[in-house]
């Protein structure tokens, strides 16, 4: 395998992972009773990285 190769995977699974970061956090951004009625499961407030996304962007997770 080339290096450029291996790059060109590495782009694309940094694409992918943000990709998937950016659906989870619109999933999470939604009211707690359409999360409850598409079947994501919210996070519980007492999730202590829920609590920290909350004071950083000022948005549950």
């Amino acid at each position: 395998m080339s290096m450029f190769e291996n790059l060109g995977r590495f782009g694309v699974t940094i694409r992918q992972n943000h990709a998937r970061n950016k659906a989870i956090r619109a999933l999470n951004s939604l009211p707690a009773h359409v999360q409850k009625d598409i079947g994501w499961p919210a996070s519980p407030p007492s999730d202590p990285q829920a609590a920290l996304t909350s004071l950083l962007l000022g948005t549950a997770r």
